[in-house]
């Protein structure tokens, strides 16, 4: 079952322009959205979220048009951007006691259960937060109206790896054990090797792929190459070639792989972007 279905999703700006973006996220999915900055992957958020609104394109949650039904549909929605920026002086429990009144499917038992998971003190005022703390704050509020689907945008950013590692935890936990979907943007392509099961890679306003995580990292290998083993790999077999601090490293193929002559390794989703974002190969 898809909790969202985008088809056909364009904006055109004055030196942008996000063309036909079309995807789904199912039920319990972990889907990881990437693509470096300018791409359009908040655009695209923004759209979902009808912060902007789309020159054309349907987006549909629960099968369910945003469009014919935006309020109740964003009561089944959370979104995380980063955590919780505003009224820095208020306690949680004065932020949390506004929030419930907006969402009549307000699950107190919840709300507390989360609390706990997450170690969260009310009487804490947010500017007492730490990042990571916000974040799980945030995740609170949102799973606290039963949101089945979380849009989370960027929400590792500037977290320590202890405490990104204690949140990729708890997203897969919501997946797993609770079927909650989760769209996760993000820079930290690392972040998702752990946790996404599926990717979308949004390039110069367009979907360039849209795969399984494990297969879509099972498409290419890398290699260390030295400059003659570079100049020597036959015409078109390279991705992309950047330097490193000793030789090079390339991005080809799985299947060329064999056609290199020199030893290859699974390539990341880092090492897939950086690559095929050079313009001219990195040579």
């Amino acid at each position: 079952m898809n909790v969202l279905t985008i088809r056909g999703l364009s904006k055109a700006y004055e030196k942008f322009e996000l063309r036909d973006v079309s995807f789904d996220v199912r039920q319990g999915e972990i889907m990881g959205f990437i693509g470096r900055n300018g791409a359009g992957k908040t655009t695209t958020l923004k759209s979902l979220l009808n912060f902007v609104h789309p020159d054309s394109g349907e987006i549909l949650f629960f099968g369910e048009s945003f469009c014919d039904d935006e309020f109740n549909i964003k009561r089944r929605i959370g979104f995380v951007s980063g955590g919780v920026d505003h009224y820095t002086k208020k306690k949680l429990s004065a932020i949390t006691d506004v929030t419930r009144r907006f969402y009549p499917s307000w699950d107190e038992t919840a709300y507390r259960r989360y609390l706990a998971l997450f170690a969260l003190d009310e009487n804490k005022r947010v500017k007492e937060l730490s990042e990571g703390m916000k974040v799980k704050y945030a995740l609170a509020l949102a799973l606290s109206h039963r949101a089945r689907l979380l849009v989370l945008d960027e929400p590792t950013s500037g977290l320590d790896p202890v405490s990104r590692d204690e949140l990729l935890e708890i997203f897969l936990q919501l997946a797993q054990d609770e079927g909650i979907s989760i769209l996760f943007s993000t820079h930290i392509t690392s972040d998702l090797e752990k946790c996404a099961d599926h990717i979308v890679y949004l390039r110069r306003g367009e979907v360039a792929a849209d795969a399984d995580a494990d297969a879509l990292r099972a498409r290419y290998r890398t290699a260390a190459l030295t400059a003659a083993q570079r100049d020597a790999a036959p015409e078109g077999l390279l991705l992309g070639c950047k330097r490193e601090r000793e030789g090079f490293s390339a991005l080809l193929r799985a299947e060329d792989a064999p056609r290199l002559g020199a030893d290859t390794a699974p390539a990341s989703l880092e090492d897939i972007m950086v690559h095929l974002e050079k313009e001219d190969g990195g040579l």
